[in-house]
């Protein structure tokens, strides 16, 4: 098997020593490090590997080389080797080479930076270029497939196939999908005793073979928990998007008996975006998957009990009490509840897309599809962060990107370095004041007819997905109609539910509703389900953290029940 290589570039040759030995002596027995004193030359060394098929794992650059920049030089090198992580050598007490560094970063350049030099390897060098290298297997699969614990074999184009691919890379569980009329899709069929033509078939690392199950079976088979197993909670989370993962990691860490419900996949809308850019402490970035993924194990190890595929749908006021009712029927009793169910995607009003849908279009990033849109040209439908960062994903695979915003500028809903990052990318185009008028495809999708408002031209083109964020509706139809909400569906909380400065009728506390309480005292709301919320990631843990604060004090006022 060929080694990935390292690709060191810089112009002191006594550093570039250093970092031969350095990266030869911790990576050299499962990479090839190539050590390059000329930015000409290392792109020759790399153009070599590019022709033989053989892949650059991280590229490492000095700012300030013979003949251009450093960060010229990754640009450069981008080209040939795009899956390539990409950092940059800063010396310390330089800071021209700081600001390009930096700038560099913003624009989607550069993955991040090191100082130099950069003193025992152990302490940063290793942590570093070890990060990247993981962050680069995980993105390309070059070090070969991950185990594959549940093996889907259905049929491409199947919008139940579709849900379980994207359900199961949500959750962070490795899998494989078998094209049901692929020759490896029909010996795995015949071994289970099954033909094709039939509904999805997951095959389990363990034996077990399951036809199309409910998502609460697959889970049950997977080991994971989809019953509550206390009868009474201090605090229930119902939705583990980032203000559901915030308020069970802060409740369970301060002693309070934590249940976190979750219907579907941890992360909720932040899961699916391929990377984010603007959370606070990550400066290379992080994907949404690896961040629900992190925040969900913490709440776990901080004693938080996960129920999953168990969504409430129900709740009500009893005594000091409240009683949530799950999709089963059963109940839990808690003494609090944070509602952070977020929202959903809101549907895009075009005649017959409906049927397509998990067929050609998607709703949020589906990043799963990602890789299938190899050599496609396809759409994405928005004007937020959450389309661009979608595009920008997309285009790492797609022969061409194609961005259809309604309004006459990205700068209204989308954050500056994302249009400049848009800007940048040669293979994504932006469409602005046009809309989709119709979707065309037997079976699957295969056209879209655009309507470009300015100029009132009306265009058809071929297209082999449609990616559609477009905008947020509230999970709040499983409330009861007690619980106040504006016209929208978002959940009023603190004062605005004040009338004339005056609570709620029959509010019962001789205070004011706090900043997330719902006019059902003991249920609180965080995060998008919020009437006023911001819609960042950040803004959503703050408001999960800042919710199991005044349950504290809202606790205190009320009489403690019976344990």
């Amino acid at each position: 098997m060929v080694k990935p290589a390292l690709v060191a570039v810089h112009g002191d040759p006594a550093l570039l020593a250093t970092l031969d030995q350095d990266l030869g002596r911790r990576f050299g027995a499962d990479y090839q490090v190539r050590a390059v004193q000329s930015p000409g030359d290392a792109l020759a060394v790399l153009g070599r590997l590019a022709e033989a098929g053989e892949p650059a794992a991280v590229l490492l650059a000095d700012q300030w080389l013979a003949g251009m920049t450093g960060v010229e030089f990754l640009c450069r090198a981008h080209v040939l080797h795009p899956a390539a992580k990409r950092m940059l050598f800063i010396t310390y007490g330089d800071p021209a080479a700081a600001a390009a560094g930096l700038q560099a970063m913003a624009l989607g350049q550069l993955d991040r930076y090191l100082n130099a030099p950069w003193g025992p390897p152990e302490l940063h060098l290793y942590p570093a270029v070890g990060e990247a290298l993981s962050q680069w297997a995980r993105s390309t699969g070059q070090l070969g497939p991950a185990p594959e614990l549940v093996r889907i074999v259905g049929t491409r184009w199947s919008p139940r196939s579709h849900e379980l691919r994207d359900l199961l890379a949500r959750n962070s569980i490795s899998h494989a999908f078998y094209d049901a009329e692929s020759a490896d899709g029909q010996r795995l069929l015949a071994g289970a005793g099954l033909q094709a033509g039939g509904p999805p078939v997951l095959l389990l690392f363990d034996g077990q073979v399951l036809v199309d199950p409910p998502n609460e079976r697959l889970a049950q088979a997977l080991g994971v928990q989809t019953q509550p197993s206390s009868g009474r909670y201090d605090v229930a989370v119902v939705g583990a998007g980032p203000a559901g993962l915030a308020a069970a990691t802060y409740a369970a860490s301060e002693g309070l008996r934590t249940l976190l419900l979750e219907r579907e996949a941890v992360g909720g809308q932040a899961g699916t975006t391929s990377q984010i850019r603007n959370y606070l402490g990550f400066p290379r970035g992080i994907s949404g998957a690896e961040l629900a993924s992190r925040a969900t194990e913490q709440a776990v190890v901080l004693g938080a009990e996960l129920v999953y595929a168990q969504p409430a749908t129900g709740l009500r006021a009893s005594r000091s009490e409240l009683a949530l009712t799950l999709a089963d029927g059963s109940q839990a009793t808690t003494r609090t509840a944070v509602i952070a169910t977020g929202v959903s995607y809101r549907p895009l009003p075009v005649a017959g897309l409906e049927p397509l849908t998990g067929a050609g279009v998607f709703y949020g990033a589906a990043v799963t599809e990602a890789k299938a849109m190899a050599g496609q040209r396809v759409f994405v439908v928005g004007g937020a962060n959450s389309a661009g960062q979608a595009a920008l994903h997309l285009a790492r695979h797609a022969d061409q990107v194609t961005l259809l915003v309604r309004g006459a500028s990205l700068a209204t809903g989308m954050s500056a370095y994302l249009i400049h990052e848009l800007d940048r990318a040669e293979n994504i185009s932006v469409r602005l004041g046009t809309q989709i008028t119709a979707v065309h495809g037997a079976g699957r999708l295969e056209a879209i007819t655009l309507h470009h408002a300015p100029t009132g031209q009306t265009q058809t083109l071929p297209a082999s997905a449609l990616f559609i964020l477009i905008g947020a509706e509230p999970r709040t139809n499983w409330l009861p109609p007690a619980i106040e909400r504006d016209d929208r569906g978002f959940i009023l909380t603190g004062r605005d539910l004040l009338r004339g400065g005056h609570p709620p009728p029959n509010w019962p506390l001789d205070r004011p509703p706090m900043l997330p309480q719902t006019n059902l005292p003991g249920a609180f709301a965080a995060g998008d389900v919020r009437h006023n919320s911001v819609k960042r990631v950040a803004s959503a843990v703050g408001e999960g953290a800042t919710a199991i604060q005044l349950i504290h004090h809202y606790l205190n006022d009320v009489p403690l029940s019976v344990r």
